[in-house]
C-alpha cells in the first residue's frame, strides 16, 4: 500500500505530516512513502532527508496523491474551490488523515464523501488514556501554549522576572492565563519559568489543583455548576448566562490587575466564549498584553483581529494564526508521530493491508465519512 504525504497548501501553514523518523516506521508497517517534492522544507526536512529514510518523492500533488491508498496531512485536503483540487486527486476509496477542521466547513466534509473517501478527522481522537499517544490537539496545543507567552513576551514592553539592580527595582510581571487546557497548562508553566505572577482562571472547578500544582493561583466564581463544567471528554462546557455574568465581573475586577492576558477557551464544535470585552480592554493599563489563541474561533477577546498585532487604548492584542505552526520543526515531529500511531491501528500486523476496526473506540470516534456517508454523529444530517 502506498502512503502518501503531499505539500500543505493551505495559507501559512508551515508543518508537515510525516518526520524521516515516522517515514522509516511506516516503511517498517509494510507501506510504501512517496513524499510531495518540498514538503518538508518550511519544517527542516529536506527532500534528501526522505529519500535517505525510505520513501520516494513526487514532482507535484497529482504524482503525490493519484496511486495513494492512504493520505496524511496537518490540514484538510485543498477542494474545486482552490487553485489544486486534493480531493479530485485522490483515488475514490482512498483513506484519508488529518485535521479536518470538520465543524468549520460542511462542503468540504461532503465532497470527501461524494468521493467515497474513508476519513478520519484527527481533532476527534477521543480524550482516553489509549489514545493519549495519537491526540493531536494535545500535543499542537501545549506548543501553542508556550508559544503564547513567547509571542507576548516579544510584545511585551517589560521583562517578566523581578530585578533587583543598582538603579532600582523592576516589579515581576503579572500574567493572567485564561482557560487551563493543555495550552493554558503550558503557558502557564512557561510564564512561571520566565518569573512572572501568574493567575488561571477556567469554569471547570477541577482545573483548581492543576493551576496550584504550577504555582498559579486560581480564580473562579464557586458555585454548583462549575463542578458540573466539563464534558465526559474533558472539554469545558457552555455555561449559563448567569454563570457568564457572574465570571465577567470577576474576570474584570482581575484583569485591572494584569500585564499580559493569554485567552485560551474554546468549545468543540461552537464559537468561542468572548472572555475580554471591549470595556475590560478599556480598564487595563497602557503596555498591556493580551494573546488571543482563539482568534480562529471568533476569539476569546471582542477586539482581537485574526492573523495581526493591534494596538487598542495602549493595549496590543496579539491574534496570529496557526500558533503551532509558528514552531513548525517541533510541531511536524509531534503530530507525525501522532499520525504514525493511529495509522498503526489500520494497518493488519500480517497482510499489511487496511483494516478498519469500527469496534475500536477511537477509530469509531474519529471516522467522519465512510462509502459516500458523513458518519460521524456530531456532523451526520439532521
Amino acid at each position: 500500500m502506498i502512503v502518501a504525504i503531499p505539500k500543505e497548501r493551505r495559507a501559512g501553514e508551515t508543518r508537515v505530516a510525516a518526520s524521516v523518523d515516522t517515514v522509516k516506521k511506516l516503511i517498517g508497517l509494510g507501506l510504501e512513502v512517496v513524499v510531495e517534492k518540498g514538503a518538508g522544507i518550511d519544517a527542516a526536512v529536506t527532500d534528501d532527508a526522505y529519500k535517505a529514510a525510505g520513501a520516494s518523492i513526487a514532482k507535484d500533488a497529482k504524482a503525490t496523491l493519484e496511486k495513494a491508498d492512504i493520505v496524511l496531512k496537518v490540514q484538510r485536503p485543498t477542494g474545486s474551490d482552490e487553485k489544486i483540487d486534493e480531493i479530485a486527486l485522490m483515488k475514490q476509496g482512498a483513506v484519508l488523515c488529518c485535521i479536518l477542521n470538520a465543524y468549520n466547513d460542511k462542503p468540504l466534509v461532503e465532497a470527501l464523501a461524494a468521493k467515497k473517501i474513508t476519513t478520519f478527522g484527527m481533532e476527534f481522537v477521543p480524550r482516553i488514556t489509549r489514545a493519549q499517544s495519537m491526540d493531536v490537539l494535545s500535543s499542537q496545543s501545549n506548543l501553542a501554549g508556550y508559544k503564547a507567552v513567547l509571542d507576548g513576551a516579544s510584545e511585551f514592553g517589560r521583562a517578566f522576572p523581578m530585578m533587583m539592580t543598582a538603579a532600582g527595582t523592576i516589579p515581576p510581571a503579572r500574567v493572567m492565563i485564561m482557560g487551563v487546557g493543555v495550552a493554558g497548562l503550558q503557558a502557564i508553566a512557561t510564564a512561571r519559568r520566565l518569573g512572572a505572577i501568574v493567575s488561571a482562571t477556567d469554569v471547570r472547578a477541577a482545573t483548581k489543583e492543576q493551576v496550584e500544582s504550577l504555582g498559579a493561583t486560581f480564580v473562579m466564581v464557586d458555585s454548583e455548576e462549575a463542578k458540573q463544567a466539563e464534558t465526559a471528554g474533558g472539554y469545558a462546557k457552555e455555561m449559563s448566562e448567569d454563570y457568564k455574568k457572574q465570571q465577567a465581573a470577576l474576570i474584570a475586577e482581575t484583569l485591572k490587575k494584569q500585564d499580559m492576558a493569554i485567552c485560551t477557551a474554546l468549545i468543540p464544535g461552537r464559537k468561542a466564549p468572548i472572555l475580554i470585552t471591549a470595556e475590560m480592554v478599556a480598564s487595563m493599563k497602557p503596555g498591556s498584553v493580551i494573546v488571543d489563541l482563539a482568534v480562529e474561533q471568533g476569539g476569546n477577546c471582542e477586539l482581537s483581529e485574526p492573523g495581526k498585532v493591534v494596538n487598542k487604548n495602549g493595549v496590543k492584542i496579539v491574534g496570529h494564526l496557526n500558533v503551532p505552526g509558528r514552531l513548525p520543526v517541533d510541531a511536524s515531529q509531534l503530530y507525525a508521530k501522532n499520525l504514525l500511531n493511529f495509522v498503526t491501528l489500520l494497518i493488519d500486523k500480517d497482510s499489511k493491508a487496511l483494516k478498519i476496526d469500527l469496534e475500536d473506540e477511537i477509530v469509531k470516534g474519529t471516522l467522519v465519512t465512510k462509502d459516500g456517508e458523513i458518519v460521524h454523529p456530531a456532523l451526520k444530517p439532521a
